[in-house]
């Protein structure tokens, strides 16, 4: 599939065709973090971004949050976020919260955590765009199967949830084209426009972006922990809870280590004995306070292009600045 429209802008693609963005960039759905402020900033500067719906305990909640981000958002698009991990989001709550974005006039759902199958009738029949993320290209093929309309491929360098394959971007990438008919994109360790111009060289029709966009203004979360991610790089990472096929990717901290070591002493050790180290209300402290030595902080790779707080229509410009110029290194018209 020709991801790119041979006699129009590079970046007229699939995803700016499917979502009415000005950018082929999708702002993934953060955990606490992607709020109405947020999300809504990603639409004005011509990406798309994910309210989390999993942030919003009570259905109201979520739908004043979505009443919110329409407000702000003046007219451009955005979406919701549904991670169907049953620890977020279980049994018939999931098919609740379909149910009220469908009935908020939500036309863009992001899914992740499993298939979306079983809520597909919900979500075509409301005429939404759905793109599903995975953290390896197998299960994008299923995602296709189930009739998705694209799936986001997000690599081992991700923040977050890589899950138990641990394939890399650039691997994903290059097969992706070969095994998928419908649009896709990449993501983990993104956080330079020329990423975005290689993907798209590669058969991708955008990029997914998440730690790259953490010390945006618009992020409500305190200096000290946007100091923290700034201070860091690609080095400063650590990979846990693979002991319960669950494997995260986060800031190294207590937390990262300590979770460690009580995996490599023992192997079988079970959800319950972790839980008082990786609850996310342990996390969630850090986005409050500042104090980043506890929880498990998502964070990947691209940790290394975080360089400083700014609004995010800024981090947005010079990222699509570096596409331009990557082009230009290509000798291509940007």
């Amino acid at each position: 599939m020709n991801a790119i429209s041979p006699t129009s802008d590079i970046f007229d693609t699939p995803v700016t065709r499917a979502f009415g963005t000005r950018l082929p960039i999708v702002a993934g759905g953060l955990q606490w973090l992607a709020k109405a402020e947020y999300v809504s900033a990603a639409a004005r500067a011509g990406i798309i971004s994910f309210i989390t719906a999993a942030s919003f305990p009570e259905l109201d909640d979520l739908k004043d949050e979505i009443e919110k981000c329409r407000d702000l958002s003046e007219g451009k698009p955005f979406g919701v976020n549904v991670s169907m991990l049953p620890k977020l989001v279980q049994g018939e709550r999931t098919q609740e919260v379909f149910h009220l974005i469908a009935e908020s006039g939500v036309k863009f759902v992001e899914t992740s955590g499993r298939s979306p199958e079983a809520f597909m009738p919900i979500l075509k029949g409301a005429g939404i765009t759905v793109l599903h993320k995975v953290p390896s290209l197998r299960y994008a093929v299923k995602a296709q199967a189930v009739g998705v309309d694209m799936v986001s491929i997000v690599g081992a360098e991700c923040g977050g949830h890589p899950g138990m394959d641990m394939i890399g971007s650039m691997v994903n990438a290059g097969l992706a084209g070969q095994r998928l008919d419908i649009p896709w994109l990449i993501g983990g360790g993104i956080g330079s426009g020329a990423q975005l111009i290689a993907a798209l060289a590669m058969g991708a029709s955008g990029v997914v972006i998440g730690t790259r966009f953490l010390v945006a203004e618009e992020i409500q979360a305190h200096a000290d922990y946007k100091q923290r991610l700034i201070d860091a790089s690609e080095l400063d990472t650590e990979l846990c809870m693979a002991s319960i096929r669950n494997t995260t990717r986060s800031l190294r901290n207590d937390t990262t280590r300590t979770v460690s070591g009580i995996e490599r002493d023992n192997p079988n050790v079970g959800l319950q004995e972790l839980m008082q180290h990786i609850s996310g209300a342990i996390g969630r402290k850090a986005y409050e306070t500042g104090d980043t030595s506890r929880g498990l902080l998502a964070a990947g790779h691209a940790l290394g292009f975080v360089d400083r707080v700014e609004p995010l229509a800024d981090i947005v410009g010079r990222f699509e600045a570096d596409a331009r110029n990557a082009m230009k290194r290509l000798g291509c018209a940007a």
